[in-house]
């Protein structure tokens, strides 16, 4: 078993790394929210840099409640720019058109909690990469875990070395390690998980 926080939105690679051997990934949706992680965040490459995609808080980063009630701010357009932000920059990758019509629609639906939309994100992923892993959920928060559980909620965001890949602006810009899953899995497509295991 595996403990993660229930944060991204889409997890970077080596967060994918970690987790996609295991039988049960268990969300820790009792811990509280941290300011200024990547709980609503992710990466992706841009034309001049990384773009930095984030879903707004409903009481932005002022939040003293768990996981589980971390509300978002849908008033706005957030999900019409981060798609535009993505198409934009995917497009012309190999793989887009593959994945393009089913992530659509995450894009699509409106989510009040957070950590629904992340649950739908990786699960998402999940399928895209024809992982196993059963995806489960706490209901209070345990501050350590046997030593037979792997507890990933206060590791590194970069705690695995990512594989090298092609990119779609590394050209122009270089290699960007680290982004989120999709630009690996535009990149590759079903030769992502190979490009996983190294």
């Amino acid at each position: 078993m595996t403990v993660v926080s229930p944060f991204y939105i889409f997890p970077n690679i080596s967060w994918w790394m970690q987790v996609m051997d295991a039988n049960v990934v268990l969300l820790d949706s009792a811990e509280h929210f941290e300011k200024m992680t990547s709980r609503n965040r992710y990466r992706i490459a841009g034309a001049n840099n990384s773009i930095l995609l984030s879903v707004p808080l409903a009481d932005g980063r002022n939040q003293h409640v768990t996981m589980r009630d971390v509300r978002i701010h849908n008033d706005g357009r957030w999900q019409i720019q981060h798609w535009r932000a993505i198409v934009s920059t995917y497009k012309r990758s190999p793989y887009f058109d593959h994945y393009e019509d089913s992530l659509k629609l995450l894009f699509e639906t409106s989510y009040d909690h957070l950590i629904d939309l992340n649950k739908a994100a990786l699960q998402w992923v999940k399928r895209a990469l024809r992982l196993r892993f059963e995806l489960q959920e706490t209901e209070v928060y345990t501050k350590a875990y046997a030593t037979d559980i792997l507890d990933l909620r206060n590791a590194n965001e970069q705690s695995a070395t990512v594989p090298k890949y092609y990119q779609v602006f590394e050209d122009r810009i270089g290699f960007l390690p680290d982004l989120s899953i999709l630009d690996l899995l535009f990149m590759e497509g079903p030769a992502t998980v190979a490009k996983l295991r190294g």
